[in-house]
């Protein structure tokens, strides 16, 4: 069986500093999230807890959990209020602007 998407107008708008939830260090090639994880308005400055060994990646939270967001994704607010990423070509490819 095939299926089409029904049309859904969402909002989207690529990513700038300040619309993250959060930071992970990631330490070159090696990842370790249970150290290395700080949320936004914590007191912490995360690039002093992550220049020495690390840097620092943005994410936000989505329902399934933390994703990393770059410069150039869009950040999408789906149809119940969920925050997610998507890569430019992926969201040329899957929306057009509504007027």
């Amino acid at each position: 069986m095939k299926y089409r998407k029904k049309p859904v107008v969402v909002e989207a708008e690529i990513y700038r500093d300040g619309m993250e939830d959060g930071f992970i260090c990631q330490a070159y090639e090696k990842w370790d999230r249970s150290e290395c994880t700080f949320s936004c308005g914590n007191g912490k400055d995360y690039r002093d807890e992550c220049k020495s060994k690390a840097r620092a990646v943005p994410y936000i939270k989505t329902l399934e959990g933390k994703h990393e967001i770059s410069k150039g994704d869009y950040i999408i607010i789906g149809v119940k209020g969920e925050r997610y990423p998507c890569k430019p070509d992926i969201f040329e490819m899957t929306y057009e602007k509504v007027e």
